[in-house]
């Protein structure tokens, strides 16, 4: 799948799950908060496409993806981008 195919599926997840997805400038790569209630995931502008996507999918992952429906592939990425960013960290 391409990353701007992805993007856009992981855009729709995100509206489907209540998060509010905003594309910022600065020095940061993005992650999912919380502000004054709601739930919002604040991704670089910046990046690359396979950057943000992953910020995306990490962020989602924070939310949890278990109780809704998930394009099989769209769910492989976000696992397989958990399981990628957990090794790092280990190492």
């Amino acid at each position: 799948m391409e990353y701007l195919t992805l993007i856009k599926e992981l855009e729709d997840l995100a509206t489907q799950l209540g998060i509010k997805i905003r594309y910022e400038k600065g020095n940061f790569e993005g992650g999912y908060c919380i502000l004054k209630e709601q739930k919002i995931l604040v991704v670089n502008k910046k990046l690359f496409d396979n950057r943000k996507t992953s910020v995306l999918a990490q962020g989602i992952a924070e939310i949890g993806i278990d109780d809704v429906f998930v394009k099989p592939i769209v769910r492989q990425y976000i696992e397989d981008e958990n399981v990628r960013i957990a090794k790092e960290k280990n190492k």
